[in-house]
């Protein structure tokens, strides 16, 4: 068996196609070991790329923009996606089966205020037709901080990412009202990444070999069986809340079957950063999106 280093940047059931090609075998049935970490709050896994402490982690192609954005080379290329599109929602203080858009404004709510997190929110809120302006969209701080507010009372509604509002509401502290995934569609949300060098392995093609596979499985796998594999490395989420998760995810439409990273989903992620205004062009994507190992 080969030792394959895999990084998170963020790890929750959202990445289930990456976490999948362990937990459920895929990786080890190609002959390879996977030995899995997460990067410290605040650092992106592409550091452990540069450092030599991965193969390839779970980044997101804003991150080669950005580094495009600043006249500089990304240190990595994004090779195959994970979610094809925003994967948080906005949960509310009840069941809401009125909720439109514009019920945000002149509401308390906390977004979480990640470069891309906050981007996309806003991007979904101007193709909702919702003014951000008139939202009081507060920073609570980081997700933890965020969640513990609001089950403090803080807020009409938050905006999190999976399994935080599944967790909300099987507490009965709140109820999902929205995805925000809906208005903004297919985009480029988040990816895989590793080295120019790597991509060029062996190994590479091996690991494509068992990413196709895992994309197969996890649109076609009941979410209970996949949450079931996935349960030890989430071991304070109850099952219910981690099934109810992935369920909620394979019917978003993030795990859609193919693995490529498409170019109308990158010039989706584009617009969302034009619009925020973190960018000053339109980045080419040959610069920092990569075709998978082919073998």
């Amino acid at each position: 068996m080969t030792k394959i280093r895999i990084q998170f940047t963020r790890f929750s059931a959202f990445y289930s196609p990456l976490i999948s090609t362990f937990t459920g075998g895929f990786l080890q049935a190609e002959g390879l070991e996977p030995e899995h970490s997460i990067a410290a709050p605040g650092v992106t896994a592409i550091a452990a790329l540069q450092n030599g402490t991965a193969e390839v982690v779970q980044s997101a192609p804003s991150q080669g923009i950005a580094a495009l954005e600043r006249g500089e080379t990304p240190p990595a290329l994004h090779f195959a996606q994970v979610n094809e599109m925003d994967g948080f929602f906005l949960t509310g203080r009840g069941p809401d089966p009125d909720f439109s858009w514009d019920s945000l404004a002149g509401r308390q709510v906390l977004v979480d205020h990640g470069v891309q997190p906050l981007a996309m929110f806003r991007y979904a809120c101007h193709k909702a037709g919702v003014d951000y302006g008139a939202i009081e969209a507060v920073d609570a701080g980081s997700a933890a901080e965020m969640d513990a507010a609001f089950r403090n009372g803080s807020g009409d509604y938050i905006h999190q990412q999976g399994p935080a509002p599944q967790q909300l509401e099987h507490d009965r502290v709140g109820q999902v009202v929205a995805r925000v995934g809906d208005p903004i569609g297919p985009c480029a949300f988040s990816s895989l990444a590793a080295t120019r060098e790597w991509l060029a392995t062996e190994e590479a093609k091996a690991f494509m070999r068992a990413y196709r596979k895992t994309r197969a499985y996890i649109g076609a796998t009941p979410a209970a069986e996949i949450a079931h594999a996935e349960r030890a490395l989430f071991p304070e989420i109850d099952i219910d809340v981690l099934t109810d998760t992935i369920a909620a995810y394979q019917a978003l439409g993030c795990w859609s079957p193919h693995v490529e990273i498409t170019r109308q989903a990158y010039e989706a992620t584009l617009d969302v950063f034009e619009h925020a205004g973190r960018i000053t062009q339109r980045h080419a994507y040959e610069d920092a999106i990569a075709p998978p190992p082919e073998g």
